[in-house]
């Protein structure tokens, strides 16, 4: 497969570059969105590529949406995005590409945790409190919350965090029915995915979803959904309470670059060849343990 750190579509118009997806307009109606192998951390998008990244979290993505379609409706087309860009241009979108409904997304990061760690252990261990819940007092980093709880978050301009946020404050952004919604269908795509992932001796700590609406009004479960860079996954047999389990994605690579003398903006230092090998082989073993045949 051709390692792409950024796609080059001249067939169709370009309208956003993220921080992995590049996004190009088919139609009035329908978007192309090819899932680059670049990779960020610390907000800041690193020169170096990691191989096969774009084709597991497309993979695992088009896994998810179908696995879990009775949920939520979602974006998916199911059209192939090698007929809808030129013939040369076929390799750009071969296994990493999708097209969607073109949806007017809703500005809130919708956030589903089931573990304490990363952001939110760290508004917890300074209040007690993540995005307005109170939490019992005794937990530990890694602690198993003993029900999923919606945690959302303002969503940041480029290279910015995004904000922690109450469920106050969506309401205020989109209206209660719609919040209302959000938060519910959040938390069932979390059990359900985190249920079947257990089966497969994986543990899903968190994961953020994103939704837009049609020209209807009617909600969809959007973008990369239950990927390596969307959520937390842990092998279920080296987890324990205490500490930050190993999981499958970018973490070598963070490691690593909190070794080094940089101030966490761009540029980045090149990455060693092992960490990117190590990291290529992480994101691929999420995806084969998660979808391979019963």
């Amino acid at each position: 497969m051709t390692l792409i750190h950024q796609s080059s579509i001249q067939s169709l118009p370009l309208l956003a570059r993220g921080k992995v997806r590049d996004m190009y307009a088919v139609g009035d109606d329908k978007l192309l969105i090819v899932a680059s192998d670049r990779l960020s951390a610390f907000d800041v998008i690193l020169d170096d590529p990691i191989p096969g990244k774009g084709s597991v979290l497309t993979e695992l993505t088009e896994f998810w949406l179908k696995k879990l379609a009775h949920v939520a409706p979602n974006h998916a087309t199911g059209i192939d995005p090698e007929t809808v860009v030129a013939h040369n241009e076929r390799d750009q979108v071969r296994g990493r590409a999708m097209v969607v409904k073109r949806l007017k997304p809703i500005m809130v990061e919708a956030v589903a945790r089931g573990y304490l760690i990363g952001s939110g252990w760290k508004d917890y261990q300074t209040t007690g409190v993540i995005c307005g819940l109170q939490l019992p007092v005794g937990l530990k980093q890694a602690s198993r919350l003993s029900k999923p709880i919606f945690t959302p978050a303002a969503k940041a301009e480029m290279g910015a965090h995004d904000e922690n946020v109450d469920f106050e404050y969506v309401v205020k952004a989109i209206g209660f029915t719609l919040a209302e919604q959000i938060r519910h269908i959040t938390l069932a795509l979390y059990q359900e995915a985190a249920t079947f992932a257990a089966q497969r001796g994986i543990i899903i700590a968190d994961t953020k979803f994103e939704f837009g609406l049609d020209e209807r009004g009617t909600l969809h479960l959007m973008d990369e959904v239950l990927t390596p860079d969307s959520s937390r996954f842990w092998p279920a047999d080296q987890w324990q309470e205490g500490i930050s389990p190993p999981s499958y994605d970018k973490q070598f690579v963070r490691d690593w670059l909190e070794t080094q003398p940089w101030p966490k903006t761009h540029p980045a230092p090149r990455l060693p060849q092992d960490i990117i090998d190590r990291t290529a082989i992480k994101y691929r073993e999420a995806c084969t343990e998660l979808t391979a045949a019963s």
